[in-house]
């Protein structure tokens, strides 16, 4: 027998030592031939020998260089590894997709297929065009940034959340994640509910339940629905006919499975109260056994029932053929404001009189079968200012039951509707009281400066000198109430700085102490590790000295003032569940008072201006719409909690400055005015309100400016054009017909890029730098005396002086 000698292996890299010491024994064979054959033709041994060594160098770099790429190595394409991303994604509790760089589906999960009903691309899902629009918008967002969300995305299986993620070889690749909308949504609700174990555990007690939507489609059903409607608990939950699963055998309904023979069932329609186009219904099926065993069933199933009922999030009641109420379980009692303790006798006891004729009709109306389901709108006794949605159905093999009721918490949906429209609402004043403010500053720069020039003609001691002097006090106080109307409308002038809301409250402690009186304690709790802000102290002192005055006349008979600070984590605001307050860090500030408190009905209203509940005189009705201002110019936030009785607190949140806190620049301190007004020079003064024009012209004129008088834009720059007078300096208004003041600076700045410019105008400088950008710019704020007028020109004058010689 022949006998087979084992193969001796040889590993790579000996493999290609063998060879290349065989290659470089043949190269000094060759070599040494071709020397000898040139030694015998020649007869000269040093050419042969030159020859020798050239040859083997040529043959050992090509050696050299062929061993060099043998050791370089090409790494490998990687390829994407279907199995292993179906493996991974398999047994995920949300559908998951993943996309390729072209937009193609790599793959995808079960929950996916079932979800949309195969294996469609996720932005050309079978939705609603404006919802594949946002997927589409999405999938660029995430292949631009990384990463893209949706929330409460509308699908025939309630709200859903999306979130698109970058992933894959050169980020070329998208992951998409939907998941259940973690908002209340009875639908998803529903749908989360019967796919879980409770959705087992009801299973186990007899009940098969199925979740239909508005054309008869099941959307969702639990596992013994399945196995008896279906054949299969493995059966799919979703996209069957639910009324080709039922028949009917004459006044029964069986399911179409059962054999003729098999007990009939009760259905119960349970219609869900959802403001979309799912319309959903959730359908409960018991078995019913004929004769004496099926009323000691019902009997049974009738305690079983409220206890489903019971157990459901959605708010439920049902009651009797003469309308007296059966059951509440808690959402609806809670919905409809009743305590846990409290009851009623007929569902019209929850309404106000004016709404219990048409519950009662209704109520009468289904339970004699007449109709499936309504939806009335009505005011509940426990809430009588905002309407609320009652749905009533008829709910047929119930027994004594007859009409089902669905009453929805929409408590905190109703809460953040009126947040949204006082927001509004402020808005709207806020502008309207900026656009009064504007005017009115026009009016008071008249009478003030009006004032001024008379002062000059008259000496203390005359007649008229006294008068004069009281109507100037008066507009100083009516400029006082346009600053704080500029700062409930957001547009008063901010000196922002980065600074520690403690370093403020200190500061003015001693002032507080001495508004507060002797009756009133002042106490102050800082908290430790707080951020730092970005805000104006002179503002941020004056909302502290606000809120403190408003507590000391809710205390007349003393108490305690509380000033507290602390500081909120990103977690901490996610607590707070404001839906208007950015997640981010805040610094919180919060001013308590163990006053009389703020009425409900009036603590809404607080932060608009001129409402006061003071006496007639003492109060203007501005301090806490100058607060609420402040607050929203600076980009923070205060509410107001209260207590009839207990007190009143006001907590304004203040988002933390990243900047580190040894950057805050002390107070600038203010420039102090030169007595000297006089100069020279030619002033072209542009200004559409002849009072305002009139009174600035006669001022500088006073002074021994030469003036330039012009009503708009396009007369100023005509003047300018004309050059017939050199113009040393162009004071204008912002706000003009025809053109702008900013328009008009930025032509005359093209042909005189060094012509220096005031602007003067009665809304905030801050509001106005947004638009204006030009730079060495002046700003003059309305209203303003001969002196501060004067005063403005003379510094832009010496300025432009002083850049001449420097330059």
């Amino acid at each position: 027998m022949p006998t087979s000698l084992p193969a001796t292996t040889m590993s790579a890299s000996s493999g290609r030592v063998v060879l290349n010491a065989l290659l470089g024994l043949l190269t000094l064979v060759a070599s040494v031939g071709m020397a000898g054959m040139i030694w015998g033709a020649t007869d000269n041994l040093l050419v042969a020998g030159l020859f020798m060594l050239a040859f083997c160098l040529g043959i050992g770099m090509i050696l050299l260089v062929a061993m060099i790429r043998a050791q370089i190595h090409v790494r490998p394409v990687r390829q994407t590894d279907i199995g292993l991303l179906r493996g991974s994604i398999e047994d995920a509790e949300t559908a998951i997709a993943i996309t390729g760089p072209g937009g193609e589906l790599i793959c995808a999960n079960r929950p996916f297929e079932a979800w949309f009903g195969g294996l469609p691309v996720p932005p050309q899902l079978p939705l609603e065009l404006d919802v594949r629009t946002r997927l589409a918008a999405a999938a660029v967002a995430a292949r631009r940034d990384g990463r893209a969300a949706l929330s409460k995305v509308q699908t025939d299986r309630g709200f859903i959340d999306v979130i698109v993620r970058r992933a894959g070889n050169e980020d070329g690749h998208l992951v998409w994640r939907f998941r259940r909308s973690g908002q209340f949504d009875s639908v998803s609700d529903m749908v989360r509910i019967l796919g879980s174990d409770i959705g087992r555990r009801i299973g186990s007690a007899g009940v098969m339940a199925a979740l239909v939507d508005g054309n008869g489609i099941g959307i969702e059903a639990n596992r013994v629905f399945l196995q008896r409607a279906l054949g299969s608990a493995e059966a799919p939950s979703a996209g069957w006919a639910f009324a080709e699963l039922l028949r009917s055998d004459g006044d029964v309904i069986r399911l179409a499975a059962d054999p003729a023979s098999a007990d009939p069932v009760r259905l119960i329609q349970i219609p869900l109260d959802e403001q979309s186009a799912v319309n959903a219904t959730l359908f409960l099926l018991l078995d019913e056994p004929a004769g004496a065993a099926g009323s000691a069933t019902r009997a049974a199933a009738t305690g079983d029932l409220h206890a489903l009922l019971g157990m459901l999030p959605l708010g439920l009641a049902v009651a009797e053929r003469d309308g007296r109420v059966l059951f509440m379980n808690a959402p609806f009692r809670r919905a409809a404001g009743l305590g846990p303790d409290s009851a009623i006798v007929y569902p019209g006891d929850l309404v106000v009189e004016e709404d219990k004729a048409a519950v009662s009709d209704a109520v009468r109306r289904f339970s004699a079968g007449r109709g499936s389901a309504s939806d009335l709108s009505v005011r509940l006794k426990a809430r009588p200012e905002e309407n609320v949605s009652l749905t009533i159905a008829a709910a047929k093999g119930l027994g004594n039951a007859a009409v089902l009721l669905s009453l929805k918490d929409n408590s905190e949906e109703s809460k953040l509707k009126r947040q949204v429209a006082q927001a509004m609402k402020m808005q709207a004043v806020g502008q309207l009281a900026g656009g009064v403010a504007h005017d009115f500053n026009n009016i008071l720069t008249a009478i003030i400066g009006h004032c001024d020039l008379m002062t000059m003609r008259h000496i203390p001691g005359d007649s008229d000198y006294d008068d004069i002097q009281q109507i100037k006090h008066n507009s100083n106080r009516a400029a006082a109430l346009t600053r704080q109307l500029l700062a409930f409308s957001r547009q008063q002038t901010l000196r922002p700085q980065i600074l520690q809301i403690p370093d403020v409250i200190s500061e003015i402690s001693n002032l507080l102490k001495r508004l507060l009186g002797e009756t009133v304690h002042l106490e102050v709790r800082h908290g430790r590790n707080l951020g730092t802000v970005r805000a104006d102290p002179g503002q941020l002192e004056q909302v502290i000295v606000n809120l403190a005055v408003n507590a000391r006349d809710a205390m007349p008979d003393g108490g305690t003032l509380t000033i507290q600070t602390y500081g909120l984590s990103q977690a901490d605001v996610r607590r707070l569940g404001i839906e208007i307050m950015p997640v981010t860090e805040y610094t919180a500030m919060k001013v308590t008072d163990t006053g009389s408190g703020i009425a409900p009905d009036i603590i809404t209203k607080i932060f608009e201006p001129f409402f006061t509940t003071k006496e007639v005189g003492k109060g203007t009705g501005l301090g806490l719409s100058t607060v609420y201002g402040i607050v929203k110019q600076t980009g923070g936030f205060i509410f107001a909690e209260s207590e009839i009785g207990r007190g009143t607190s006001f907590v304004i949140y203040l988002p933390v400055h990243e900047a580190p806190a040894n950057v805050a620049a002390p107070r600038a301190a203010p420039k102090e005015a030169s007595p000297e007004l006089w100069g020279t020079g030619t002033i072209l003064l542009v200004e559409d309100e002849a009072m305002v024009r009139a009174v600035a012209e006669r001022a500088l004129a006073r002074q021994g400016y030469k003036i330039l008088t012009a009503t708009n834009g396009e007369e100023g720059l005509e003047v300018i054009e004309a050059g017939t007078e050199p113009i040393d300096l162009v004071i204008s208004d912002v706000v003009m017909p025809t053109m702008d003041g900013p328009t008009m600076a930025r032509a005359a700045r093209e042909k005189r890029p060094d012509l220096p410019i005031i602007f003067m105008s009665g809304y905030a400088e801050e509001q106005l730098r947004k638009s204006i950008d030009l730079e060495n710019i002046g700003f003059l704020p309305k209203p303003f005396s001969v002196q501060q007028i004067g005063q403005a020109a003379r510094e832009a004058l010496a300025d432009h002086a002083r850049a001449e010689a420097v330059g």
